[in-house]
C-alpha cells in the first residue's frame, strides 16, 4: 500500500514478472500479462478477454510483443474500444495498455 496526493491508501500497483493474469493492476483494472507471446497472439487473446467483460469494463493488458502497439490500438478502434493509456514499462520489459471496453459491443461466437 503506499500513500497518494489525496493521503488515502492506494494498493502498489501490479509486479511485472510475477506471471499472474488476474492481478488488478492501476486504475483497478484486471491485468492481463500476455508478455512471451508473439504477433497475433496479444491481440487475439486481448479481444476474447474484452468480449468476456461487462461494457465499460476496463482491462489492462502487458506485452512484450514489439508490433502489439500497432496491433492493441487498432484492435481498440476497429472494435470501438477506448484505448484509455498506453506506455512503455521500464528496463524494456514490454508495453502496458490500459482498455475500457466499448458499451454495447455485440458478443458475438468466433
Amino acid at each position: 500500500m503506499s500513500t497518494g496526493d489525496d493521503g488515502q491508501s492506494h494498493p502498489s500497483p501490479h509486479a511485472a514478472g510475477d506471471g499472474s493474469t488476474a492481478s488488478k493492476d492501476r486504475d483497478d483494472a484486471p491485468a492481463y500479462d500476455l508478455r512471451g507471446l508473439k504477433c497475433p497472439l496479444p491481440a487475439l487473446k486481448t479481444r476474447r478477454r474484452l468480449r468476456d467483460l461487462p461494457p465499460d469494463a476496463r482491462l489492462t493488458v502487458l506485452t512484450s510483443d514489439p508490433l502489439a502497439v500497432i496491433d492493441i490500438p487498432h484492435l481498440c478502434r476497429e472494435e470501438g474500444h477506448m484505448l484509455l493509456s498506453s506506455e512503455a514499462l521500464a528496463d524494456a520489459a514490454g508495453h502496458r495498455f490500459v482498455i475500457a471496453k466499448a458499451p454495447g459491443v455485440r458478443e458475438d461466437a468466433d
